[in-house]
C-alpha cells in the first residue's frame, strides 16, 4: 500500500531532482487501483501538466509497467489508443514519464511527472523512486 507519508516522501524526491535539474515539473502519485494518494505542481509548470502525471501515474499502475511501454504498443493503433482513453475517462496516457511502484512482483502504486521532456519526467521519477 501506498501511505500518503509515502507518496509525499516521493513526491518530495522529485521535486528535488528537477531542481536539481532546472526543470518544473508537476507530480502524482497513485495507488494500485490508479486512485491519488498526493500530488504537487512546482511553481511555474505548464497548467495542463498535473493532469498529464497523473494519466502517466495511472497508466504505470493500470498495467504494471512504465507508462511508455503503452505509448510503443499504441504508436499503430491510434483508434484503439483513443478508444482507451475514453473509456477510461481520459486517464489512459501512454506517454513516458510514469513508472510502477513495486515491492517484489506486487504493484503498489505509481508515479508520474509532467513538464519536462517525456525523457526527463521518466528520469526524475526514477530517481525519486531509487531514493533521491
Amino acid at each position: 500500500m501506498i501511505t500518503l507519508n509515502r507518496a509525499q516522501e516521493l513526491i518530495a524526491a522529485g521535486i528535488a531532482e528537477a531542481e536539481r535539474q532546472g526543470l518544473k515539473l508537476a507530480f502524482a502519485v497513485v495507488d494500485a487501483a490508479g486512485h491519488p494518494v498526493a500530488s504537487a505542481r512546482m511553481d511555474g509548470t505548464p497548467w495542463i501538466a498535473p493532469e498529464v502525471a497523473l494519466g502517466k501515474a495511472w497508466t504505470a499502475a493500470a498495467y504494471g509497467a512504465p507508462s511508455a511501454a503503452q505509448g510503443d504498443k499504441m504508436k499503430e493503433l491510434h483508434a484503439f489508443s483513443a478508444s482507451i482513453s475514453a473509456a477510461t475517462h481520459g486517464r489512459f496516457t501512454p506517454q513516458i514519464g510514469g513508472l510502477p511502484i513495486t515491492q517484489g512482483d506486487t504493484v503498489l502504486g505509481a508515479m508520474g511527472a509532467s513538464g519536462g521532456t517525456g525523457q526527463q519526467d521518466e528520469d526524475v521519477v526514477r530517481s525519486a523512486l531509487n531514493g533521491g
